[in-house]
């Protein structure tokens, strides 16, 4: 009796059960990057937002997401799915929303990795070259950097949290040092919580360049699939994540304006904006020679660690929208160890060779590569924070839910703040993205071409593949009723 060899069955699962709280808060914090944050964001939010008062930014912006956070949290727990906020869209505002939020986020995030090869090849070849003379071109060393988040990516999810939470236990901790030095040595000023520095210079600038220090939270939700007990994992991850940020990035702040003097600190940080070496300035007098050059170095972990996490996110997108088929079913490939295969290496090679592209062209990396590509990756994120928190509101309504405070109060006043930030970032879109120029201001039209393409797109599949888009909200019913989540109506519009 003979018999016939089947194929091997294609795989397109996620491993399950490989992370815990600790290991998505290391990814979620490994890509908000707290050292990249302090040296970057908390500078330019002292030097063009409202000074010395820039602590309270970072915290009246962590108050509005964990507001968001609250009707997150309830979300999460009826919707498991590595769509991430795509998912969310997709449950409250229906099929082609979620299809505007995935092409939205699917552009975010991929031009947010393309950006992070330009800051992460730059300052690897200049701090390298600094302590070892040892020049090495940029893009080489950012092509190396997206290999090597490829590689890391490929083994598993719970290996790159690994990988992410050595690499953010180290940032933190030079932080954690250079504040416990300033306390001691200077002592931290109450004053930057007076009304007068809170108000000074401009509050807006300080919050919105606040809220890009977070930016990265919302990747909680990517990795519901892969968590050990994602109803309680997930919404304590997020929690957790939003408020170690906060305090982080806020008593760093602190410090920093302390050590400069909270009436000066403006000032100072805009005589360092141009050089960008505020951060390191201070650390010079607070931690010595030996221990700056031990933080220029933690920079470099701290930007791979970013580009390795955002990476991860980028490819959980392409990998959902490849599962539902609004992309091509091939990038919903994934290794026996549950790693996306085939939207890793397209995820990768598009910031390769967009980044290249860059290099062909003659572009500065910081002055033209990572402020068009992390400026309009940063407004694209925002956006999608807000359309979930709307779509949170909306569901929950629709739902008849009778709980007032976590599905409507706190998640709506968490959309009025979010959606406050986003037109900030709209109208000051040359602060965020770091230029003025033309091109780079008009880069938030590529939202309302991402609008429009979701609308007709979502027309199109409605009336020729009325199965796809059928599926759209099926494909996450599917998922929970394998996890056991309570599957609630989704709006067919």
């Amino acid at each position: 009796m003979s018999t016939t060899a089947q194929p091997p069955t294609e795989s397109t699962a996620l491993r399950r059960d490989a992370l815990g709280v600790a290991g998505i808060v290391f990814l979620v914090l490994a890509a908000v990057a707290p050292l990249t944050g302090v040296v970057v964001v908390a500078s330019l939010a002292i030097a063009l937002g409202n000074g010395g008062g820039t602590p309270m930014s970072f915290l009246l912006v962590a108050a509005i997401l964990l507001l968001f956070a609250v009707g997150y949290a309830q979300m999460s727990k009826q919707l498991v799915n590595a769509g991430g906020f795509y998912a969310f869209v997709v449950k409250g505002l229906g099929r082609t929303g979620g299809l505007v939020a995935g092409f939205i986020a699917t552009l975010g995030y991929n031009f947010f990795v393309v950006g992070t090869i330009g800051t992460s090849g730059f300052f690897m070849q200049v701090i390298i070259a600094d302590l070892t003379g040892f020049d090495l071109h940029w893009y080489v060393w950012g092509l190396a950097s997206i290999v090597a988040c490829f590689v890391l990516a490929r083994t598993g999810i719970d290996f790159s949290s690994r990988v992410l939470g050595v690499a953010l236990v180290l940032e933190v901790l030079i932080l954690v040092v250079f504040d416990i030095s300033v306390l001691v040595q200077t002592g931290y000023d109450a004053g930057a919580f007076s009304p007068e520095s809170v108000l000074s210079g401009s509050l807006p600038i300080g919050l919105l360049l606040a809220a890009t220090g977070f930016l990265g939270f919302e990747a909680t939700a990517l990795f519901s699939e892969e968590a050990r007990d994602p109803l309680r994992t997930v919404p304590r991850a997020t929690y957790t994540a939003i408020t170690a940020i906060g305090l982080i990035l806020g008593v760093t702040a602190w410090a920093v304006v302390s050590a400069t003097g909270v009436a000066q600190a403006q000032q100072t940080a805009l005589d360092h904006l141009e050089s960008g070496d505020l951060i390191f300035t201070l650390a010079q007098t607070y931690l010595g020679g030996p221990l700056t050059t031990v933080m220029m170095v933690l920079l470099l972990v701290s930007l791979f660690a970013a580009m390795l996490a955002f990476h991860n996110s980028a490819t959980r997108y392409l990998y959902s929208l490849g599962r539902a088929r609004v992309l091509p079913r091939a990038l919903a490939r994934t290794r026996p160890g549950g790693a996306p295969q085939a939207a890793g290496l397209v995820q990768a090679g598009f910031a390769a060779v967009v980044a290249g592209l860059f290099l062909v062209a003659g572009a500065d990396p910081i002055g033209t590569l990572v402020p068009a590509m992390l400026g309009f990756g940063t407004l694209s994120v925002l956006v999608l924070q807000g359309l979930a928190a709307l779509s949170i509101v909306v569901h929950f309504r629709r739902a008849r839910d009778r709980r007032t405070w976590s599905t409507l109060l706190a998640p709506g006043i968490g959309f009025l703040g979010l959606l406050t930030i986003v037109v900030m970032a709209v109208a000051n879109f040359d602060i965020v993205a770091g230029s003025d120029a033309l091109a780079i201001r008009l880069m938030p039209l590529l939202l309302v071409l991402a609008l429009v393409g979701g609308l007709g797109y979502g027309a199109y599949l409605r009336g020729n593949r009325p199965e796809v888009y059928q599926g759209l909200d099926e494909d996450l019913e599917r998922f929970n009723a394998h996890t056991g989540t309570p599957a609630t109506p989704t709006t067919p519009v």
